[in-house]
């Protein structure tokens, strides 16, 4: 006599022993064996760290030469400082998102803290036909926008 019993896992009819235990792990040792999952992230990640990088003036304005269209280069050397004096703390990225308004375009943004101040930067990103973003409008709003430069409107 068969004594299997039939049980349905995603669709699919699976043969089980009674007494065996089920397909799904309870959480132990297997899972610490396991390496940790990788997130993948988008380019507007990529592009906030670069574009950070320039406004801070940790990177040079072409150093995004090839990643940019249309007025955002022109932006850039606006927005980044002349002189390549360090403030004491260093910008970092507190949060990045987007949201597609269609195929081929991201729009961006990223909330900047240096020390107690927060600073936005909103970006658009365009798709190539060669399947590569381009930045293409860069904007920054907040107390330190840029240092000694007032805050560009239209944020």
């Amino acid at each position: 006599m068969d004594t299997t019993l039939r049980t349905t896992i995603g669709g699919e009819a699976a043969r089980r022993r009674p007494g065996t235990r089920s397909r799904t792990r309870p959480a132990g040792r297997d899972d610490q064996r396991r390496p940790p999952r990788t997130v993948r992230l988008g380019p507007h990640h990529w592009f906030a760290d670069r574009l950070l990088a320039v406004v801070s003036g940790r990177r040079p304005v072409h150093s995004l030469l090839g990643h940019t269209v249309g007025p955002a280069y022109e932006q850039l050397i606006t927005l980044a400082p002349a002189d390549h004096l360090r403030a004491r703390l260093s910008p970092v990225i507190r949060q990045c998102g987007r949201f597609t308004p269609g195929p081929g375009v991201i729009e961006a943004f990223a909330r900047i803290a240096t020390g107690d101040r927060v600073t936005a930067m909103a970006f658009r990103l365009e798709q190539g036909p060669d399947l590569r973003w381009r930045c293409a409008a860069v904007e920054l709003q907040g107390p330190n926008a840029g240092p000694g430069k007032p805050s560009p409107a239209g944020v």
